[in-house]
């Protein structure tokens, strides 16, 4: 059995144990459920391996925000600030269990319906002749319109007095 594992999530990677409760980017696994991530690596006990056949098992514990972040920005004599901010939105995870074998690829091999008897094709129906493609000498190059003009602004008269 693995100590830890890296797995990926959301484009970045984590090294994770059994227990671990990490805040990654926002996934779209409701609350309460588990989910599988992809595991990358495993180690532990001086036993590397970098191209493991175990499941890793993470539940999602919530969906909190992350702090809120501040940005100011100001330019000194000219009267500019601005100010703006965001706060994260996260996933509270915890690793359940790592070294579950992998099923993935032994699932779809015993799970693969057998198929169907074959279903009678309906007879083709005969196509029309091909037209005869026109040759490039036979047909007019594409001309080019000229863009539409704006329409001519109105100027009031200058008044006299």
């Amino acid at each position: 059995m693995a100590d830890y594992a890296i797995i990926s999530l959301g484009g970045k990677q984590y090294r994770v144990r059994e227990g671990d409760r990490l805040l990654v980017n926002r996934l779209p696994t409701d609350e309460g459920k588990t989910f599988h991530p992809d595991v990358l690596f495993t180690g532990g006990n001086g036993k590397p391996n970098l191209s493991p056949r175990i499941q890793v098992t993470a539940k999602v514990i919530g969906s909190p925000l992350g702090p809120k972040i501040r940005i100011g920005k100001y330019k000194a004599k000219k009267g500019y600030r601005r100010h703006t901010g965001f706060r994260a939105k996260l996933t509270e995870i915890e690793i359940q269990s790592i070294g579950a074998r992998s099923t993935t690829k032994e699932e779809p091999a015993a799970a693969a319906k057998p198929k169907s008897a074959a279903k009678p094709r309906a007879a083709a129906k005969p196509r029309a002749a091909a037209k005869p493609k026109a040759t490039a000498t036979a047909t007019k190059p594409a001309t080019r319109r000229a863009p539409a003009r704006k329409p001519a602004t109105r100027t009031k008269p200058t008044e006299t007095k």
